[in-house]
């Protein structure tokens, strides 16, 4: 049986004391490891930013993207292997603003992977400005006088992106969160969970304290249906999108990998010379 230290590499994190990434990478770690999921068989894909680094903590394969990138690559490994596990990681400025063309359609095609987006409302590695899931009057060093712009609700576009899993989870609440991402890689299909994570130094607004006052957990109640889509929509628009737990699931998602039973990454991929004179004559 896998134990969870064999999912870490050792090196210690450089996140600021008491930040909520360090619980997900933990969670993540952890579910690897309930999972039984091959370290060789697991690819860890991150962008920019704070939450960025998480893949280079992970014991496993693992690819160092660009900002609001993680999933073209990290869907590109799928589509190449259909055997491994892949899991991309990014903040909410990843995958909700340069990322988030990338993030809507990595929905709509409905890739057998798992998304995590570590949202803490703000830019952290940037020193603290907004981001586009930072309220409106969120004051910062780049809007001293509060954000104006309305925020992007990840639940309700998520959803209204035909999404076949969506959860969130709270970095304060490990145990939760560590079933959530374990269903989420399970699920055949694209799984994206929202993860509110504090980002203690630059968001002194949406704290610890702040959200266990405001959550809504919807394990706590019996005759919440994650596979009502109505459901999960009046939910999210009743809770203001605060709320954790499995929001919503299609039971009937194949999801995609690769259309030939073998992998790319295991076909024999080489042409002779003739074909490759061929080819580069067509150009001439």
């Amino acid at each position: 049986m896998s134990a969870t230290k064999d999912y870490s590499n050792n090196v210690n994190p450089t996140w600021c004391p008491g930040c909520g990434h360090f619980s997900i990478l933990r969670a993540l770690q952890i579910a690897a490891s309930r999972l039984e999921i091959p370290k060789e068989s697991l690819v860890s894909v991150s962008g920019i930013g704070c939450s960025g680094r998480l893949s280079g903590y992970m014991s496993s394969y693992g690819f160092h993207g660009i900002h609001g990138r993680s999933l073209p690559i990290a869907q590109g490994i799928k589509l190449s292997n259909k055997d491994l596990t892949v899991v991309a990681s990014g903040g909410d400025g990843d995958g909700f603003a340069i990322g988030l063309s990338h993030t809507l359609h990595a929905i709509r095609r409905n890739i057998d992977m798992t998304y995590v987006v570590m949202n803490n409302q703000v830019y952290g590695l940037t020193k603290g400005h907004t981001s586009p899931l930072s309220d409106v009057g969120f004051v910062t060093k780049s809007t001293p006088y509060g954000a104006i712009d309305s925020p992007i609700r990840p639940g309700i576009l998520t959803l209204s992106s035909g999404a076949t899993f969506f959860a969130q989870g709270f970095s304060a609440f490990q145990e939760e969160l560590v079933e959530i991402i374990i269903k989420a890689i399970q699920h055949k299909g694209f799984s994206l969970v929202n993860v509110f994570s504090p980002c203690v130094t630059y968001n002194k607004v949406n704290t610890y304290q702040w959200f266990r006052h405001q959550l809504v957990n919807l394990q706590e109640d019996e005759n919440y249906n994650p596979n009502d889509l109505q459901g999960a929509f009046n939910t999210l628009l009743n809770t203001n999108g605060l709320c954790t737990g499995l929001v919503y699931q299609r039971v009937d998602s194949e999801g995609r990998s690769e259309t030939n039973d073998t992998p790319l990454s295991k076909l024999d991929l080489k042409i002779t010379e003739e074909e490759f004179n061929r080819l580069m004559n067509a150009f001439k």
